[in-house]
């Protein structure tokens, strides 16, 4: 399993079609929730995932402060085999992009209200009431940068993945 980050623009058509499939099938198809998936927001986003030879097995975007809320937040978690851990480990990689390319220090998120615990797990906390979005229930949540869980471990790139520099930022 390797992590991938990418822009927008730096998506082969293969892996934009890959992440597009994976989010219709989970949040449109899955969640019976007929709503516009492709919301004009992939274009400013980087996007983080986890890809075996099977292809993408977890997915999430990080979008920066000013697009869906005052701080840098994280959106579109999915991880394809539940309860194996790949929701953690996307999770954390995301938070992780958020501070790498967006320098962020809290980290914002709207959850689907049936996985708060999941988040809270994580370090994020509820900061507002439920509400609704496209028929289901959601809570905004925060990762403040002074919580514990705010900063996650160091990670080595994988050998493919090479250093994060100008020539292969990955933000």
């Amino acid at each position: 399993m390797r992590f991938r980050r990418k822009r927008f623009g730096e998506l082969t058509t293969d892996e934009l079609y890959a992440i597009l499939r994976l989010r219709v099938a989970v949040f449109v198809v899955e969640q019976h929730c007929p709503y516009m998936e492709l919301d004009d927001l992939d274009q400013g986003a980087v996007h983080v995932w986890m890809e075996d030879e099977d292809g993408i097995q977890a997915y999430l975007r990080v979008m920066d402060r000013g697009v869906e809320s005052e701080h840098v937040s994280i959106g579109r978690v999915i991880a394809v085999r539940r309860h194996q851990g790949l929701g953690s480990a996307i999770l954390s990689e995301g938070v992780r992009a958020a501070r790498e390319c967006f320098r962020a220090g809290d980290v914002y998120l709207e959850a689907q209200a049936y996985a708060r615990p999941f988040y809270e797990r994580a370090g994020f906390r509820q900061v507002s009431e439920e509400f609704l979005m496209d028929g289901i229930p959601h809570v905004r949540m925060l990762l403040s940068a002074t919580e514990p869980g705010a900063s996650p471990a160091p990670r080595q790139p994988a050998s493919d993945e090479g250093p994060r520099t100008k020539a292969n930022p990955g933000c």
